[in-house]
């Protein structure tokens, strides 16, 4: 079994998971490699909470262009874990977001 930090990469950033955070669903990136056991582990060590469920999505490449050259983005996989209701993780220290209008 790899290490926590091993497993858990980073967690993803947008709009979409921010909403799914309200429900008390956390969207991490994830080592290729890992099973849904371990992703389970490794969350329940590192953010000390009871962990409901797990899903997972590999992310398949996308093709970019450089001017002239095309390539692509790498692949990855991304892991939707769901926590005990009343339980939260704390992603970012400051979720104290000033909106100016």
């Amino acid at each position: 079994m790899n290490s926590p930090y091993e497993v858990i990469i980073r967690p993803i950033v947008t709009e979409r998971s921010f909403d799914l955070m309200e429900q008390g669903k956390y969207t991490f990136e994830v080592a290729r490699t890992a099973p849904k056991e371990e992703i389970r582990a490794a969350v329940e060590k590192l953010f000390n909470v009871h962990v409901v469920k797990v899903n997972t999505v590999n992310v398949k490449p996308k093709t970019r262009r450089v001017r002239y050259v095309a390539g692509k983005t790498r692949r990855w996989k991304k892991a939707i874990v769901t926590v005990a209701p009343g339980e939260t993780i704390e992603v970012f220290a400051n979720n104290d977001v000033n909106i100016v209008e």
